[in-house]
C-alpha cells in the first residue's frame, strides 16, 4: 500500500530568525509565534518491483533515480529528497512530492516538505516516528542541504499544526499551543505572493554572522524582536486584535533594520497599497527579500486590501489556519 502524507506550511507572526541556534541563547525569553496554514506539502511513497529508488518533484518537474538508495547523489538534483532517502535507507520505491505554496514563498514550504518526507519514510521503513526524532532529522538534513544553519520554528507547525509559541530556552525548545480563535485571525490576515522568490538561507546567514561577530545594531534589533513576540503572544491570547496589529507593525519595523535586503521597492509598494486600503500593519513572511507578505487589518477592510494587492500585481493565496499538522494516510 502506498504511504501518502502531507504537512502544513506556516505564517510567522513574530520572532523569526531569532530561532536560529545559537542566536536565541543571547536573548533570554526568546520565542517565535506562528500559525500553521492549509497550504500543504505532499509526498507519496509507492512500492516498486525492480528494486530501484525514484524521486520525482512535480513542482520543479525534476526526476532522479538510482539502483539503490546508497547511490543517490546528495549534492545533485533533488538533494533534499536524496539525503532523506539515504538517511532512512528507502529501498524499491517511487517517491513523488508536490507543494501547494509558490516556490520561495517564505512560508516554510521546504520545512513542511521535509517533515512530510520524514513522516513518510519513517512509516515506510519502520524507523522511529517519535516527534523529537522527526524534528531532529528534519532540521539536520535541511541544514546539510542548504549549507547554512536552520531555525527551529518551521518544523513545528508542520508537525503539530495550530497557532503556537515556540519558546527558545537553554534547556531545550518548547512548543506551547495558544488558545486563539482561528477564524478571527483569518479574517484579519490577507496573504499574498509578491511574485519574486527569496533565498532565506542567504539572508539569515548574513544576519547570523553579524550577530555572532558582536554587531550591537543587530543585537538591539533582536532584543526588540524578542520583546515584540512576547507582547504579541499576550495580545493574541486576550483577543486584543488592535494590539496584535500594533505588534505586527513593530515587528516589521525592526525586521527591516536587520539588513537592507529584507524589503524591496516592490514589497514597499504593495504594503503602501494595502495600508491605503485599510490595513493597519504588514510584514513579509520568512527572511524577506521576496516571497509572501501578509497584511493585517479589520475584517471589514479585507476585500479592499485584497483588491489593492491584486492591483499591485500580487497573487492572493487562499488559506485557513490549519489545526492539523502532519497527516499520514
Amino acid at each position: 500500500m502506498p504511504v501518502t502524507v502531507s504537512a502544513p506550511t506556516r505564517i510567522d507572526l513574530a520572532g523569526g530568525t531569532i530561532d536560529i541556534w545559537p542566536l536565541y541563547l543571547f536573548h533570554d525569553g526568546a520565542m517565535t509565534l506562528n500559525a500553521a496554514i492549509s497550504l500543504r506539502a505532499h509526498a507519496t511513497v509507492d512500492a516498486r518491483t525492480d528494486g530501484r529508488i525514484e524521486l520525482r518533484s512535480i513542482d520543479t518537474a525534476r526526476h532522479v533515480g538510482a539502483d539503490h538508495w546508497s547511490a543517490l547523489d546528495g549534492e545533485g538534483d533533488l538533494s533534499l529528497l536524496a539525503r532523506l532517502a539515504r538517511h532512512y535507507k528507502v529501498e524499491s520505491a517511487t517517491v513523488v512530492t508536490r507543494g501547494e505554496s509558490p516556490a520561495g514563498a517564505g512560508i516554510a514550504g521546504s520545512s513542511a516538505l521535509t517533515i512530510a518526507l520524514c513522516g513518510a519514510f519513517a512509516q515506510w521503513t519502520g524507523a522511529s516516528s517519535e516527534p523529537e526524532d522527526l524534528l531532529r532529522v528534519a532540521k539536520n538534513v535541511e541544514c546539510q542541504t542548504i549549507r547554512v544553519p536552520t531555525g527551529v520554528q518551521d518544523y513545528r507547525p508542520a508537525l503539530y499544526g495550530g497557532v503556537a509559541a515556540v519558546e527558545l530556552r537553554v534547556d531545550g525548545i518548547r512548543r506551547v499551543a495558544l488558545d486563539v480563535d482561528p477564524h478571527e485571525l483569518e479574517q484579519r490576515i490577507v496573504l499574498a505572493y509578491t511574485g519574486a522568490p527569496r533565498n532565506s538561507g542567504t539572508n539569515n546567514w548574513e544576519i547570523t554572522k553579524r550577530h555572532i561577530d558582536g554587531d550591537p545594531h543587530i543585537f538591539d534589533c533582536f532584543e526588540r524582536i524578542r520583546d515584540t513576540a512576547v507582547g504579541m503572544r499576550t495580545a493574541l491570547q486576550r483577543g486584543a486584535w488592535e494590539d496584535v496589529g500594533g505588534y505586527i507593525a513593530t515587528e516589521w519595523d525592526n525586521r527591516k533594520r536587520l539588513a537592507p535586503g529584507v524589503t524591496t521597492p516592490a514589497i514597499d509598494g504593495l504594503i503602501d497599497r494595502a495600508m491605503a486600503a485599510g490595513a493597519t500593519a504588514a510584514k513579509v513572511c520568512g527572511a524577506g527579500g521576496g516571497g509572501c507578505l501578509f497584511c493585517y487589518g479589520p475584517p471589514a477592510a479585507r476585500p479592499a486590501i485584497q483588491a489593492a494587492l491584486c492591483a499591485g500585481g500580487a497573487q492572493l493565496l487562499e488559506y485557513r489556519v490549519e489545526a492539523e499538522g502532519l497527516r499520514l494516510g
